[in-house]
């Protein structure tokens, strides 16, 4: 059966598809912001699975970037004026280029040496954020009025930001599966396994994971534009959070990781999680550490995620459940 007419390629899609009609029917402020920080993680999370999840190669710095497209993007839209989804698309383009170039590099490092390189260069783009002064240095930039005029004003713009994160959310997940159900990807779920072995049986390993890495870039360099351009500015602290690329970890782990559906309900468990904690007095200040204990419960005890659990559990629901 050819992948696209598979269960498990409807179900995330038509649940994102829904979700965002229902934002949009609402059309309350609330819901549309409660809304955009769930695409986002999602999207996030989805991006991070396309080489966590298919390759194995865990990256602690991925968040470098969000906040290096994010950046790219958000200097053309507030120093040379361009429209919002071509300086989100730049922002997709330029983090896939550095990718592309870390990636020939640091995609040749495995286990914790290659983790350790991630958050050494999230560390690095922090450090030249703050020093070039293109970008504002560390006080970073801001955005004129005027640059949501085009939208209608400030809320039109947002309401905008919010569709366009939709749709890069749903191409995302697209992506994810495609890729998973392609001869490409079965080469990176091969490297998962034994990468010595893939490259006996004629994978080209270290072209097949920088092609992941890059793809799995592009994402994340288009949501930082949306979201910094949301937020009306951009500084070092707020676009190089390491913590974040731990959060999505736990994303992914949680819901399944090298599964479709799984960021998806990850990234909603945990986003729900976290809110509540940082609502609780008594666990707003340890909502990071609460993500490292669920990270380490997840490995100890259900590795496969929760997707991953239940299609061991109930084999009927293995064709829903990509």
């Amino acid at each position: 059966m050819q992948a696209w007419r598979r269960l498990g390629f409807w179900l995330p899609v038509a649940v994102m598809f829904v979700w965002g009609l229902l934002v949009l029917v609402m059309h309350h402020d609330t819901v549309r912001e409660t809304a955009f920080t769930l695409f986002m993680f999602i999207a996030l999370a989805s991006s991070l699975n396309i080489l966590l999840g298919y390759t194995g190669y865990v990256s602690f710095g991925h968040i470098v970037f969000f906040g290096l497209g994010g950046y790219f993007g958000f200097y053309l839209l507030s120093q040379h004026n361009w429209p919002l989804l071509p300086s989100a698309l730049a922002g997709g383009v330029i983090s896939a280029l550095i990718a592309g170039l870390l990636g020939m590099a640091i995609l040749r490092l495995r286990g914790a040496y290659f983790a350790l390189a991630t958050i050494g260069i999230n560390e690095a783009a922090r450090a030249f954020a703050d020093n070039f002064s293109p970008f504002g240095g560390a006080t970073g930039m801001f955005i004129q009025f005027s640059a949501y005029e085009p939208y209608g004003g400030p809320g039109p713009a947002l309401w905008a930001s919010f569709i366009y994160l939709w749709i890069i959310t749903l191409a995302v997940i697209l992506v994810s599966y495609l890729v998973k159900h392609s001869r490409f990807g079965l080469g990176l779920l091969a490297i998962r396994e034994d990468e010595d072995a893939a490259m006996v049986m004629g994978v080209k390993a270290p072209r097949a994971k920088t092609i992941a890495f890059m793809l799995s870039a592009v994402g994340p360099g288009m949501i930082g534009t949306l979201y910094f351009f949301k937020n009306g500015n951009v500084e070092p602290g707020d676009a190089f959070q390491l913590h974040m690329s731990i959060e999505m970890l736990v994303m992914v782990m949680l819901g399944g990781m090298g599964t479709v559906l799984g960021p998806l309900l990850g990234a909603v468990t945990y986003v729900g999680l976290r809110g509540y904690l940082l609502t609780t007095p008594i666990f707003q200040n340890l909502h990071l550490a609460v993500a490292g204990l669920i990270l380490l419960l997840i490995i100890l005890f259900v590795p496969a995620g929760a997707v991953g659990w239940v299609r061991s559990r109930v084999p009927w629901l293995r064709r829903a459940l990509e």
